[in-house]
């Protein structure tokens, strides 16, 4: 029996954001629990909610945007309503953050020392000799060669692969309890991305530090997450174990996404099968399933209110009304239970 606690736990979050055209439901209900040491991927398309609910966690939605409802509960404690002045304590040394973009998140006019000892020093509260050391030591971790010297570089010094480093190893200067990495090896080479994702995967076994890794690649899924949550419109379309979903996938958003991605076992003259249309408008979401529009097995009820996650097998839940004990007998689909 897995006797590990829960690292985070989140109730219901919904996040919006109030434009002058109107309220653009970006999160419309999810929730989720994540054991200590576990490594979490979030996939689905662009604008399916899985960076606005991984900035929601860190309490980084800005004006005109807003958490409306759940709770956001981190190593047992509720943060749902803490001050900006208690999530700063919280950042960086709790909860860390890797962005799509470094050089977005490294200051170009700064050397990368400078930018790592702050971070040490306002975290760890050690003097600047020993955050010194703690960032060669982390350089070091993630593979920079020549520590000494590269960390009196500056950002543009950097190859791409490099800063991404850099940004995980600053990242990681903290201990943090749970590092939120989004999209962290998109604008990366092949090889270089799976160097990345070798590191964080060692990371996560050597410090025991909770990842959640946010994607569009089901491919880095796979080779780097234990567990698995497919959003699309705002919702939570399954989740489960990456092995369960891979294996069975009882969605049918998820199944289309597996059959848009080549695969080494595939004839070679197979077409891929993209998914027809187009996402929902946030604006105007659907009333029922947000897939409701571009499903091949559509009925009425997707049409008028959102499916329940049923479950499907141990830890796996799907929100798919064909799971329904009433619904039809679809291929590849099974039954499920409330």
């Amino acid at each position: 029996m897995d006797n590990r606690e829960y690292i985070l736990e989140i109730n219901n979050l919904k996040t919006s954001f109030y434009t002058h055209v109107g309220e653009v439901q970006a999160v419309r209900g999810i929730s989720f629990k994540m054991k200590k040491g576990d490594v979490m991927g979030i996939v689905g398309e662009s604008g399916s909610g899985k960076s606005v609910t991984a900035l929601s966690v860190m309490k980084l939605i800005d004006s005109p945007g807003k958490i409306k409802e759940g709770s956001i509960i981190f190593d047992g404690k509720d943060i749902t309503n803490y001050s900006e002045n208690q999530m700063s304590n919280i950042r960086g040394n709790d909860i860390a953050m890797i962005f799509q973009d470094p050089m977005t998140s490294l200051n170009p006019v700064f050397k990368i020392k400078n930018q790592m000892v702050e971070v040490i020093e306002r975290h760890q509260k050690l003097g600047k000799h020993k955050a010194t050391e703690r960032a060669l030591e982390m350089l070091r971790l993630v593979g920079i060669p020549e520590p000494e010297r590269r960390i009196n570089s500056y950002p543009h010094e950097f190859s791409g692969g490099m800063r991404q480093r850099a940004m995980i190893a600053t990242a990681l200067s903290c201990s943090p309890k749970l590092l939120i990495a989004d999209e962290p090896t998109t604008a990366l080479d092949v090889t270089i991305q799976a160097q990345i994702l070798d590191i964080m995967r060692d990371i996560s076994v050597k410090t025991g530090t909770s990842i959640i890794l946010i994607t569009h690649d089901l491919g880095v899924i796979a080779e780097t997450c234990n567990d698995l949550i497919v959003m699309y419109g705002g919702m939570p379309m399954e989740m489960g174990s990456v092995e369960g979903i891979f294996d069975s996938p009882q969605h049918p958003y998820t199944q289309g996404l597996l059959k848009s991605v080549p695969r080494m076992d595939r004839e070679q003259k197979e077409r891929l099968k993209p998914i027809a249309g187009s996402p929902p408008d946030l604006l105007k979401p659907p009333e029922g399933c947000p897939f409701s529009t571009r499903c091949p097995h559509v009925m009425q009820i997707c049409k008028e209110q959102p499916a329940p996650l049923f479950k499907v097998g141990e830890d796996h839940k799907s929100a798919c009304w064909l799971l329904h004990e009433d619904a039809p007998a679809v291929e590849g689909f099974g039954k499920g239970v409330l």
